[in-house]
């Protein structure tokens, strides 16, 4: 299914191309992945595996692991980095792919060779300021990415981000700062952009070697500098059920929904109270997709507690202390199944609850994707990292992190320039995890309006006090940073702006009512399509989901710039301060099904998604061996797979100690010299353009 109408982002034409999947005629859009065209078309299934005849399904949708492959003109390769073609004939890959017969002799050509003083690798926010502020100061640099377009995980968000507005654009969409950073590198004669284009491994002669899949080319690139700025991949969890299709990460979903517009689920459930899960159900809410709601194993939500007001006002439950025991369906998933856990995080499966679900979405953190640092040492070149490649912070960290990075490149490569000593007191500020949470309460005074700014946690955050015509909203003076809470004082002529511009849908507009007494106006936020009209009734929320009862609908006016609905309403006058958002999802879409069903068989869950190796093939092969090096467990199979164990391994040292390796006997695994596949007539340069 395709989203056809989104309150954020314009649904755009595109071309259709026709294609065939397993022999029957589809219908696509070009240039978009076929893991979405796939996805649109309501294919789930990508490969059979060789083990069981398992069922393969999306995981990453980001060219990292090979969970999408499937059979595209006979040869095999990953859907989720493969643009759709007209009349691309595409198949089912069915245990290993056939050696294609292809007796024709090429002639091969030597690699393409570059030069510059820095190499970027990896086009998100770090990357990008890194590269602007190199060039600023004089440099030439290549930015290479393997997307089409520049930003990283910025093109995937929706939503406005927290930070600075100063430093970091908060305020903004990510979708929005993605063209800006990347209008802004273009500007710079001396940033050569490659997109569409990966890094393959960085050499020891000081030369990076890229391969242009568009081009089916293969490109060497010398440089004096490294800044590896390649982000993170998603983790996976152990469960049993966890490599069915419609389990995938919370960034694939995001990828499907917000980058391509596919429909991709219609109920979810989402593991994992950090802000990318928060985000998530936020996302799926806006394409019309129901949340049965979201769980973690911690005791209370690790993202933003203003984020997670949001998301329960919208009608989306949060389970904390919860766990998930497993997903189940007949080659797809159908049900989930979650329990509590007790104070040693074991499932209480007496309070187990089953879901009846399409799609498992998992956000429980990050591992930052570094492997060129580690290259770029052992290869002697300068190299420094930034970004969630460096350490896994929000993108209004990154940016300013990546400006830090690029200067400190200019002084490894000579230059005098210093870093203001402030820079490094901002980007520290801007990746602070949420602090103290204040209690804070309101009431009507006067009779003219008066914002009501619901966010009580200290977080990076001040867009509403830059906004104000009558600079009445400042933040007060318990840190002195832009972690303290934003307070208002003075004159409000009721603009709305602050209203508008708060990443957290958290400020409110209120004032009693000119018409009858015990009444009183409020404008909320609202970020979703809606058919309200004057006289429409609406479900009010309180900061944290409680029912407070039924709101008039008087008014209802958009911000183009913002894409923000206002809606006035008319409410008692004693709820005016308390109410600060409106039911979008109905309370029945959350109820689990009558009676929980689940098979609790953890040694079951499969921790290596490539080769199928389970919790309890791991613990076997333990208890018959001597396991100390993670590499020995490539004898069971095990991170021999496709991902080159980007996925699993860093499950392994879990696993390890629950078969009784003490943690500080665990040695690492090693890992494979190249980071992505690459045909043999790509590296000889003997199937693509030549220069």
């Amino acid at each position: 299914m395709r989203i056809s109408q989104h309150p954020v982002l314009d649904v755009q034409d595109y071309k259709e191309v026709s294609f065939s999947f397993d022999g029957k005629q589809l219908v696509g859009r070009e240039g978009e992945m076929v893991s979405s065209a796939l996805f649109a078309n309501g294919i789930r299934t990508f490969s059979i595996h060789s083990v069981d005849d398992a069922p393969q399904g999306l995981f990453c949708a980001n060219g990292q692991c090979a969970q999408c492959t499937v059979i595209i003109d006979g040869l095999p390769v990953k859907s989720c980095i493969t643009p759709l073609q007209e009349g691309m004939e595409i198949r089912t890959l069915v245990h290993h792919p056939e050696l294609p017969a292809d007796d024709n002799w090429r002639p091969a050509h030597p690699p393409l060779e570059l030069s510059c003083q820095v190499l970027i690798v990896g086009a998100g926010p770090s990357g990008i300021t890194s590269a602007i502020e190199l060039a600023d100061l004089g440099f030439s640099v290549i930015l290479v990415d393997d997307k089409d377009h520049l930003g990283g995980k910025l093109v995937l968000q929706t939503h406005k981000f927290f930070g600075s507005m100063a430093d970091c654009y908060a305020g903004t969409r990510g979708t929005d700062i993605a063209k800006i950073l990347e209008e802004e590198a273009r500007k710079r004669e001396n940033i050569t952009i490659m997109t569409s284009s990966t890094v393959v491994g960085i050499y020891s002669d000081g030369k990076a070697g890229i391969y242009q899949d568009r081009e089916e080319r293969y490109v060497h690139v010398s440089f004096a500098g490294l800044i590896v700025s390649t982000g993170a991949r998603e983790r996976s969890l152990i469960f049993p059920g966890n490599d069915l299709p419609g389990v995938f990460g919370a960034g694939a979903f995001q990828t499907l929904v917000n980058r391509d517009l596919v429909k991709s689920s219609q109920r979810v459930l989402i593991v994992g109270c950090g802000n990318v899960g928060l985000i998530g159900a936020y996302h799926a809410l806006q394409a019309g997709i129901n949340v049965v709601g979201l769980l973690d194993i911690a005791s209370a939500v690790t993202g933003y507690k203003v984020h997670a007001d949001k998301i329960v006002r919208m009608g989306v439950p949060i389970y904390l202390n919860h766990t998930l025991i497993g997903v189940e369906g007949d080659g797809k998933v159908e049900r989930a199944t979650i329990a509590q856990v007790d104070k040693d995080w074991n499932p209480l499966l007496e309070t187990a609850k089953t879901f009846a679900v399409d799609t498992v979405l998992i956000a429980v953190g990050l591992s930052s994707a570094d492997e060129f640092f580690t290259s770029g040492n052992e290869a002697g070149v300068p190299v420094l990292k930034t970004g969630d490649a460096n350490e896994i912070a929000e993108a209004s960290s990154a940016m300013m992190g990546g400006r830090i990075v690029g200067r400190e490149m200019a002084r490894l490569l000579g230059s005098d320039i210093s870093t203001p000593a402030e820079w490094s007191e901002k980007a520290d500020i801007l990746k602070s995890h949420p602090g103290q949470v204040f209690e804070r309460s309101y009431n009507l005074a006067g009779k003219g309006w008066e914002p009501m700014i619901h966010c009580y946690q200290e977080i990076p955050c001040n867009p509403c006090t830059t906004v104000c015509p009558h600079d009445s909203i400042h933040l007060d003076d318990r840190t002195g940073t832009i972690m303290d809470l934003p307070r208002f004082s003075g004159k409000c002529i009721g603009c709305g702006l602050c209203v508008l511009i708060c990443p957290g849908l958290a400020i409110t507009l209120a004032r009693k009512s000119r018409e009858e007494e015990g009444l009183a106006d409020l404008v909320v936020p609202h970020e979703y399509d809606h058919s309200f009209e004057p006289g429409s009734k609406v479900r009010l929320r309180g900061v944290e989901g409680a029912e407070l009862g039924e709101g008039v609908v008087k008014a209802s006016r958009y911000n183009k710039k913002h894409r923000t609905h206002l809606i006035t309403l008319e409410v008692p006058e004693e709820l005016a301060t308390q109410a600060v958002g409106i039911l979008v999802q109905d309370p029945e879409v959350t109820k689990p099904l009558a009676e929980a069903d689940f098979t609790y068989m953890p040694d079951h869950a499969v921790v290596c998604r490539c080769e199928r190796v389970t919790v309890g093939e791991i613990k076997k092969f333990v208890e018959e061996h001597e396991v100390t090096d993670i590499n020995q467990l490539k004898i069971a199979r095990l991170a021999m797979g496709a991902c080159g164990g980007k996925t699993c391994l860093d499950l392994v040292p879990r696993v390890l100690m629950q078969a009784g390796v003490e943690r500080e006997r665990i040695n690492a695994a090693t890992y494979r010299p190249l980071t992505v596949e690459v045909p043999m007539k790509a590296l000889a340069n003997q199937g693509g353009g030549q220069e």
